[in-house]
């Protein structure tokens, strides 16, 4: 106690009684220099006690890997009008390449002392090998946090995801119903934790079915239509009729790819995506893809992360929505022509 009475009031800039009355609630200390005690404390990682944690500024930090999928601004707008429900503001942190890191929008949201923080699809938490340390921060200065659509081993936080292996069956399922024989995937990259069980949940569709997804029918892309396009050309080469993408973008890679080199898309080549993100009924064909439900996890991600700010306990395990294949115009039987 005393080593932190010393460094936060080094760091402000006043004397240890100073702070030690406004960790204790005494009068006597004026509210800017208040202030300028508690964010030392989160500064300096040490935890504030009980009857202080509910002051942190209502601002939630919500993490984005990137605004051109559509289904990203999509979730921003359900959190953002659960969180203007509940009297919080979200702060957007986008990703871009050679931009602001993850761990560096984390380091500015615990400046602003942000009540909590929602990591929404596809970001470091998503990847397997990559960096957590700032995750760990955030939970080792009891920062409410939330996860969407990827869980981490050793990352204790509550997290909202669409269940992988119920979209891949549903997906491998209509595509065999269409006499699809050979049926490959485009995915993420191979730490991305949800293309690992999109994969198994393709492989023990296949075994069900007593058909074979053999490695050469699975491509790594980046999330993009460029990747897609890459991805699926290779497939294509390979003598696939059937392809399963791990997102819209990736699926419209996939149409393009198809028609470029010479293919029907239906007939020829039929293609699923994953989202249902704005717009894919405008697409031609419109896209046959699996809709997240984003309205129901984005206002359940909302609902724990406010639980947390509250001081409730919430199970720190994963809650599965389930999803639903919308059949469109980029699935057919196969062509008798």
């Amino acid at each position: 106690m005393t080593r932190r009475l010393a460094q936060v009031a080094k760091k402000v800039g006043v004397s240890e009684a100073t702070v030690s009355r406004v960790l204790n609630g005494k009068p006597g200390v004026s509210a800017a220099t208040r202030q300028s005690v508690l964010s030392a404390l989160d500064v300096l990682g040490y935890e504030r006690p009980t009857r202080l944690r509910g002051e942190r500024a209502r601002l939630v930090g919500l993490v984005l890997p990137e605004l051109q999928n559509p289904i990203f601004p999509a979730f921003a707008e359900v959190i953002g009008g659960a969180l203007a429900q509940q009297g919080l503001t979200p702060v957007l942190c986008t990703q871009t390449k050679g931009g602001v890191s993850e761990a560096d929008y984390v380091e500015l949201l615990l400046q602003q002392q942000v009540s909590g923080v929602v990591f929404a699809g596809g970001g470091l938490f998503a990847q397997a090998d990559a960096p957590h340390d700032h995750y760990r921060l955030l939970a080792e200065r009891n920062i409410p946090v939330v996860l969407i659509n990827a869980s981490i081993e050793n990352l204790d936080f509550p997290c909202i995801a669409c269940d992988d292996a119920v979209a891949v069956g549903q997906s491998w399922r209509h595509l065999a119903s269409l006499g699809r024989e050979r049926i490959g995937l485009v995915l993420g990259p191979s730490d991305h934790i949800p293309s690992r069980r999109k994969l198994a949940a393709a492989q023990e569709a296949a075994r069900a079915a007593n058909a074979e997804l053999p490695d050469v029918y699975v491509e790594r892309a980046m999330f993009s239509l460029e990747g897609g396009q890459a991805a699926a050309t290779r497939l294509l080469d390979r003598g696939v009729t059937g392809i399963i993408c791990a997102s819209d973008p990736l699926a419209l890679g996939a149409v393009r790819a198809a028609r470029r080199r010479g293919h029907h898309v239906p007939h020829d080549v039929s293609v699923v995506g994953y989202d249902d993100s704005a717009f894919m009924t405008c697409t031609e064909p419109p896209l046959t893809t699996v809709r997240q439900p984003i309205e129901a996890m984005g206002r359940a991600a909302v609902d724990l992360l406010c639980a947390q700010i509250q001081g409730t306990e919430v199970p720190h395990s994963e809650l599965l929505f389930e999803p639903e294949l919308v059949v469109r115009g980029s699935t057919a039987q196969v062509s008798t022509r």
